[in-house]
């Protein structure tokens, strides 16, 4: 068991960032069109690389007298033009190009935001501890983290952002939201938030602090039941999950629960890494499908042989906050028939971005492909459904039981 753990953890911590400097492509992409999270193993959502000698497409012709026409009536007419400095006016021309793309995931970030960006890819940020995205045109909550002050002051997956700090969130891209909710430690931010079997919408306010992403907690339940709880899929989540395992295989339980609630995913190589700790070699674990002429890259189980799901039975805990990296994980054990899957239909987040580095303090996020379960599924906007359903009405309630867990004991106890 050692030598596996000591083989999963030299494989998820190697990284290579490549971030290469190319501050002419942000005059090439003006000119040729009036033109942004689990990096270190190509996050499924996020993979970090540069642009670099970028050329025009060939037969792309603009006309870019509109452009300059509108430029020069700012200039004219404008009573702030003097302050706002040409290097601005481009990256807002660059962050209008991205938008009319018309992708909540897409996002072009100028020096200030892009900082804010890497702040965040690298888990060190104050604010207030939560996974935002739009979901049918609309600010939602993917998930709260675990400990967070989110959590802390009551939000829940689902939640509707209407508000932040009294400014409406209609238009308001998922992480021009984030740059407004983020802040420094001890100051609030005023959340107003709509809530799925409320009537009115109201305010909550949260008091941002230091962030830091929980990863992994386990316990031994009683009848042979161990559970691990994973919060996110970061660098360490597949070697720290590895030992989490081992736990288990120590305790002598055939009974395992993965609860992935309110996870909002993380790296693409920590989900596969985990899938193939349950899955014989060479399982289909996720598609990319890039679309046009570039060919689908299939990710398969490497086979690790941890857990041999046809003598332990495995339940993955779900719901609305699970999200990205959970879905794959969850949709490659539902599908392969190495365990079910009980709670709230999941989030719905099927595509993939790559982070690209266009100058040293410029970033851009670009969605580039879709995922597909092994079946060949895109969950995007719909979701996986639960084998046993327990409804959101029921997950929503006051009460300290935890009835999706408590369903799963019941799974373990009767078969159903």
């Amino acid at each position: 068991m050692k030598n596996k753990i000591k083989k999963i953890k030299s494989f998820v911590l190697s990284k290579n960032f490549l971030f290469v400097v190319a501050s002419t492509i942000l005059l090439v992409i003006v000119f040729v069109g009036g033109m942004f999270f689990e990096y270190v193993h190509r996050p499924y959502f996020e993979r970090v690389s540069g642009i670099s000698n970028m050329q025009a497409p060939n037969g792309v012709t603009v006309d870019m007298e509109p452009f300059w026409k509108v430029w020069n009536t700012i200039d004219e007419n404008f009573p702030g033009a003097k302050d706002v400095s040409s290097q601005d006016r481009l990256y807002g021309a660059i962050k209008g190009l991205v938008a009319s793309l018309g992708d909540p995931y897409s996002v072009y970030f100028p020096p200030s935001d892009s900082k804010d960006f890497q702040d965040t890819i690298n888990n060190s940020f104050e604010g207030i501890g939560m996974e935002v995205g739009i979901k049918d045109g609309q600010l939602n909550v993917i998930a709260p983290l675990k400990n967070t002050p989110a959590e802390r002051a009551g939000i829940k997956a689902g939640d509707i952002i209407l508000k932040i700090n009294g400014k409406p969130t209609t238009d308001m891209s998922v992480d021009q939201a984030v740059h407004v909710i983020r802040g420094p430690k001890g100051t609030p931010v005023t959340l107003n938030i709509f809530r799925e079997g409320e009537k009115q919408p109201r305010d909550i306010i949260v008091v941002r602090d230091i962030i830091e992403i929980p990863l992994i907690e386990t316990k031994k339940l009683d009848g042979g039941v161990f559970d691990i709880a994973l919060y996110n899929f970061g660098e360490n989540s597949a070697s720290s999950f590895a030992n989490a395992i081992n736990e288990f295989e120590k305790t002598g339980d055939n009974k395992l629960i993965i609860d992935l609630r309110d996870n909002p995913g993380g790296y693409l190589d920590a989900s596969v890494d985990i899938a193939s700790m349950f899955l014989p070699q060479g399982e289909k674990i996720v598609t990319e499908s890039f679309g046009g002429n570039q060919a689908d890259h299939v990710y398969t189980s490497k086979g690790y042989g941890f857990i041999d799901p046809s003598k332990v039975k495995i339940v993955l805990l779900v719901n609305k906050g699970s999200a990205s990296a959970s879905e794959i994980l969850s949709g490659a054990l539902q599908e392969n028939n190495a365990g079910i899957l009980i709670g709230e239909k999941t989030y719905g987040k099927g595509s993939v971005q790559e982070v690209l580095g266009v100058t040293n303090d410029t970033t851009l996020k670009l969605t580039i492909a879709k995922w597909l379960t092994p079946n060949g599924t895109w969950i995007s906007k719909k979701g996986l459904d639960p084998d046993i359903v327990v409804p959101a009405s029921d997950t929503a309630t006051s009460s300290k039981t935890d009835i999706v867990l408590d369903r799963a004991l019941q799974y373990f106890k009767t078969g159903k």
